[in-house]
């Protein structure tokens, strides 16, 4: 099983970071322009609801399996069809407190299965390209809000 990680510091509080990023239907924060809406109607932290992403090149489909405020993360998985060569994904994004400075530590990570020779294509695509990219955008939507 592979694992990518990426994690960054924001210069604002974990309960400003955490509340950007909250609802699992909101995806405004990330940056892409892509529209992110619950399936069925569920409210954006209901666990089991499902996240309907439309891309560019299609849509995505993810289901919330943990959503915790008091740990300030959730995690995820992918809906078939998965628009990725893996299986098995599973994400988690977790916001932590620095205390020193009152600052959030933003972590980000996934497992998931691949082919052998593939497997440092995903990796970095996802840390990079995903996870880093995202936060970027997170970055810049607490800058201007």
């Amino acid at each position: 099983m592979a694992k990518t990680y990426y994690s960054t510091v924001f210069d604002t509080s974990a309960d400003r970071v955490w509340s950007a990023i909250r609802a699992f239907d909101h995806y405004a924060w990330a940056g892409t322009g892509t529209d992110a809406r619950m399936e069925d109607g569920r409210p954006g932290d209901a666990v089991g609801g499902v996240r309907r992403v439309e891309t560019g090149n299609g849509t995505i489909r993810q289901r919330l399996l943990a959503h915790s405020d008091v740990e300030r993360s959730y995690s995820y998985e992918f809906c078939p069809p998965i628009p990725y060569p893996v299986s098995h994904y599973r994400a988690t994004i977790r916001v932590t407190p620095v205390i020193d400075g009152d600052r959030a530590f933003v972590e980000w990570w996934a497992t998931f299965d691949c082919a052998e020779g593939e497997r440092n294509h995903w990796v970095g695509h996802f840390a990079h390209e995903g996870f880093a990219r995202w936060l970027g955008g997170l970055r810049r939507h607490l800058a201007t809000g």
